[in-house]
């Protein structure tokens, strides 16, 4: 059974097209820095390689490009789109209504659509996707897997906020956590490398969104994303965890309208409020030429990690193993170095010669006598969607 999966993110598209259930990768790519004039795309299977410098303003327009990638005469893998049978879609938020993978229809559609508030920059490209698959492949199945689901598993001392109970109780706020496709994917390796019957591991997924988990025994127990993919971490544009009495007070007494915070806080902060760079790479390179604010932001980034793996020590009660996956974890060396310095209190010891790796597979990066084991773990987030959509169907 062929198998595409889609994963659209807050500005990439990953992609592979599996036979299942082999998880053979017939081809994959990846669409990056969308919105941006430089956009990159990359096509790779058995036969062929292509990597180009388009400009891709939108989503929508860069899974057309994808999809006439696979049926192109000379370089795709598929002579008609009704070969693939299932497009395995990530989906986000999935709300208090879903907690599996589950088959699309009109009234999935809408609930996705509804939570777009709660997900303002992944809903709905998450959307679109399944939008554009059921255009191209309107034979196949869309299934939808969702991010929430890994972090069901958090107790109601975690997820619950400290307002009235009513917010709970009947408008469900909470927390429900993200990333949670790659969370599971890589806790799940890491423990089986480590070959742990017990386990308290910290997974730190760095991205263009970032989030980090603590997974005891292989369940996530807390997680740094709550009610939408804002708090925590300082992402690529993203905040994180800000003073919420600094909205009130850009509201009521600074004069801006609720929205123009909502955009700020999402689309101008993190990163790029804090250097005028959205990529890591550039912000790095000019850190490397003596930019002092994007040293900065780089400190502050890892300072922030510093203080979630703190806290997922002291709840967990111990910690086995910490991981570092998705882009900027398993490529950026300099982030790996600022958060693992100075944590010798708490067993971890970073071998620096080893942490001067790209990774592409599981890596370990500690040294020999460092009571906590720091690994670089890639994550595949597309293999365990289409893992989940294959046994939903078969």
């Amino acid at each position: 059974m062929k198998i595409l999966v889609i994963n659209s993110g807050s500005s990439s598209i990953k992609y592979q097209l599996f036979n299942m259930p082999q998880e053979e990768v017939i081809c994959s790519g990846l669409v990056e820095r969308i919105g941006l004039n430089d956009a990159e795309i990359h096509y790779k299977s058995n036969k062929n390689k292509i990597d180009e410098v388009v400009n891709i303003p939108t989503h929508k327009v860069g899974l057309e490009k994808v999809v006439s990638l696979l049926l192109d005469e000379k370089v795709g893998v598929i002579k008609s789109t009704s070969e693939i049978e299932a497009v395995g879609h990530r989906v986000v938020h999935g709300g208090s209504t879903f907690s599996n993978t589950t088959v699309v229809n009109q009234k999935v559609k809408d609930k996705i659509k509804a939570l777009f508030s709660l997900a303002p920059q992944h809903n709905p490209p998450n959307y679109e996707g399944i939008l554009v698959a059921e255009t191209i492949f309107p034979n196949a199945k869309q299934i939808a897997v969702f991010d929430t689901a890994f972090h069901q598993s958090i107790p109601i001392e975690a997820y619950k906020y400290a307002m009235p109970n009513k917010f709970l109780n009947e408008k469900n706020i909470r927390v429900y956590g993200f990333h949670g496709t790659s969370h599971k994917y890589v806790s799940e390796k890491a423990i089986a490398h480590l070959k742990l019957k017990k386990s308290n591991i910290i997974t730190i997924h760095l991205g263009n969104g970032c989030s980090m988990t603590a997974v005891k025994n292989g369940k996530s127990i807390d997680h740094s994303l709550g009610f939408g993919p804002v708090t925590g971490l300082i992402m690529g544009s993203r905040s994180g965890d800000i003073d919420q009495a600094i909205i009130f007070h850009l509201v009521n007494n600074l004069g801006y309208q609720l929205e123009e915070v909502k955009s700020m806080l999402q689309n101008e902060s993190g990163m790029y409020g804090l250097t005028g760079y959205s990529d890591l790479r550039d912000i790095e390179s000019e850190a490397e030429k003596g930019n002092k604010e994007c040293q900065l932001a780089l400190d502050m980034n890892a300072y922030r990690i510093k203080k979630y793996i703190g806290s997922y020590a002291a709840i967990m009660n111990g910690l086995d193993a910490i991981v570092f996956t998705a882009g900027i974890g398993e490529n950026s060396d300099v982030i790996r170095k600022l958060v693992c310095t100075n944590m010798t209190y708490l067993g971890i010891e970073l071998d620096e010669e080893k942490n001067k790796v790209r990774a592409k597979k599981l890596t370990e990066i500690h040294k020999e006598n460092s009571k906590v084991k720091i690994l670089i773990v890639p994550t595949n987030e597309e293999v365990e969607i289409a893992k989940q959509s294959f046994q939903l169907i078969s």
